[in-house]
């Protein structure tokens, strides 16, 4: 997928121009709006698995469709509004009186498919292997982030920060596309991909967003980045190496601006035997004491000690056996007396946890994104935050 590039001039730049009394500073508005028009691209299709692996799955079409083998042969005709319940046996593929290695569904009049039970834009394919019956939706890109959009911000919020997530989802998709190991499908439609849940999260503010964005990526060097985000940081991303294992030098740890989020900060609290036993080989725990921390003060392992002995557990594993929003907390041992008053010392018997932010901290922080919108930043300024050392493209298939 070639990228057409686009020099990306911030806002701040622009206003140095003028302000210099430059008599050409009209020029750079011109190629600023240039890197900014809308994509002068064909359609690029998207592969989601919605159900992988599944024994059946209810698959329909809001309007008539065409019922196709994996040869793209026609089996029949599916009417308007009617569903079937697929299922995989031997390695194929069964539908009503159809079978076949793969079959496809096919809406006409740009109507809906059914999965599951949701409504998605697009078409469907159904495949069989030895796992069970995985079924695929083929969707426009744009069309699939009017629904990514919803499912990972409000549709209602600021639309400079919708602008700056559909840019970073199209850009975190297609870096996917080009790099899926699977051969059937890009990607998943569950939050460890993006959040794809079809027709149900789009609004007008989502397809707002991504038609004014559209075909807009975040590059470093002329290739597509892997523009994760999430939710919150706690007031600091992380460099990426601290999280993950590859450094990237466009996901850095740089300030955030999510003060006052709903998840800015958070507490939640566990008895003794409650942690015990979801921290197990040490018996009884006594204390949890940070053993290493990033910059940003996230956990990287934590020492455990209990009655029993003691080992170090990875801010990841407690942040996943403990339900945590994020690895950036500090565990607090707390006493009581007989009759219940908190002191100092003593035997601990519950134990509080203290965190800030929700999510891995690495690249854009969509409450970040939000309260910097509401500030007057616009969706450039905002991804050139998160993202260090980026260019804004075009994609232009062929």
């Amino acid at each position: 997928m070639p990228l057409e590039r686009f020099p990306v001039l911030l806002l701040s730049q622009l206003v140095s121009l003028i302000r210099s009394g430059r008599s050409h500073w009209w020029l750079f508005v011109v190629f600023w709006l240039a890197a900014i028009a809308p994509a002068r691209s064909a359609a690029v299709e998207m592969r989601v698995a919605i159900k992988e692996g599944v024994s059946q799955v209810k698959v329909g079409s809001s309007t008539p469709a065409v019922v196709r083998d994996g040869a793209n042969r026609p089996l029949g005709n599916i009417a308007a509004m009617n569903a079937f319940v697929a299922q995989s046996g031997y390695g194929r593929v069964g539908l009503s009186r159809w079978q076949a290695g793969q079959i496809w569904i096919e809406p006409s009049g740009g109507g809906y498919v059914f999965i599951g039970d949701r409504w998605y834009r697009g078409r469907t394919l159904l495949v069989s292997s030895q796992k069970g019956l995985t079924a695929i939706n083929y969707v426009d890109l744009e069309q699939y982030l009017y629904s990514v959009l919803g499912g990972e911000m409000n549709g209602n919020w600021p639309q400079e920060a919708l602008k700056a997530q559909a840019i970073a989802a199209r850009s975190y998709a297609l870096y996917k596309r080009e790099r899926a190991s699977n051969k059937i499908f890009d990607v998943g439609d569950t939050p460890t991909w993006q959040v794809y849940d079809g027709l149900i999260d789009e609004s007008a503010g989502t397809q707002a967003a991504v038609e004014a964005t559209k075909g807009q990526v975040l590059t470093y060097k002329g290739q597509i980045i892997e523009a994760v985000f999430h939710s919150s940081a706690g007031g600091c991303t992380e460099n990426v190496e601290n999280v993950w294992t590859q450094p990237l030098p466009y996901l850095r740890s740089v300030k955030d601006f999510d003060q006052g989020s709903p998840v800015y900060q958070w507490t939640k609290t566990f008895s003794r035997s409650e942690l015990s036993k979801r921290i197990s080989g040490v018996g009884n725990i006594l204390s949890l004491e940070p053993e290493k921390v990033t910059g940003c003060g996230r956990i990287v392992t934590m020492k455990v000690i209990g009655d029993r002995g003691r080992r170090i557990v990875s801010g990841a594993s407690l942040r996943s056996a403990l339900g945590l929003k994020s690895t950036l907390f500090r565990i607090v041992p707390q006493t009581a007396s007989a009759s219940g008053k908190q002191k100092s010392q003593g035997v601990a018997v519950v134990f509080q946890v203290n965190g800030q932010g929700f999510g891995h901290g690495l690249g854009m922080s969509q409450w970040g994104a939000h309260n910097l919108a509401q500030q007057g930043a616009n969706y450039l300024q905002i991804l050139l935050h998160y993202y260090s050392s980026t260019t804004l493209a075009k994609i232009q298939v062929q």
